[in-house]
């Protein structure tokens, strides 16, 4: 994620959106996620906020990464016990078979649209044979600013699961629904969750 005024949003707003996603415990997606993950295994979290998330998974036993490019983010991420956090995004994914599940909740679609199928197949090597990837977004179509001015990319449930499986994932779950986030907008979203 690149685009400064996006970042600037979530700077400004760090510790409200901190509050939103905070949980006493895991939801039943991260719930779904750590138990189809190799029990102690390494996992990555890809713009992960302040770091809920990974905080939950580093509490179930997990080996827990958290990436993010907003300091004020990385800063309540690395405050969580049992996670590694450093100013990172997509483009500094380069690894190859090293994680067990690669969480992507809600932060690719920050990222140009045309940036997406070099950034699946990114998470396609970084994840070990098996691997499982969590991918959650907004739908629609294009790119376009919200109300608070973060930039956003949309596509389609069916274009989703078609560049999934363009990128060797083979998909084993999926939900969607709508809710309202951080600017209060209600919006339609799709989960994903699919095998390397």
């Amino acid at each position: 994620m690149s685009d400064r005024e996006t970042l600037s949003v979530y700077a400004a707003r760090a510790a409200e959106y901190d509050t939103l996603v905070q949980s006493d415990g895991p939801s039943a997606d991260m719930q779904r996620f750590i138990d189809a993950v190799t029990p102690g295994g390494r996992v990555l979290d890809i713009g992960c906020g302040p770091g809920a998330a990974a905080g939950h998974f580093a509490a179930a036993g997990l080996q827990a990464e958290a990436w993010d490019p907003v300091p004020e983010m990385l800063a309540m991420a690395r405050a969580r016990p049992g996670v590694t956090a450093r100013a990172a995004s997509y483009s500094d994914l380069v690894e190859e078979a090293v994680y067990d599940g690669i969480w992507a909740n809600f932060s690719m679609l920050h990222t140009p649209l045309a940036d997406w199928p070099a950034q699946f197949a990114a998470v396609r090597r970084a994840l070990k044979s098996g691997g499982l990837f969590h991918f959650g977004t907004k739908l629609g179509t294009g790119m376009h600013r919200d109300s608070i001015g973060r930039l956003y990319s949309y596509m389609e449930d069916a274009a989703l699961k078609a560049l999934l499986a363009d990128t060797g994932f083979t998909l084993v779950f999926e939900r969607t629904g709508e809710e309202a986030g951080l600017s209060g907008e209600i919006a339609p979203f799709i989960i994903l969750q699919a095998h390397a």
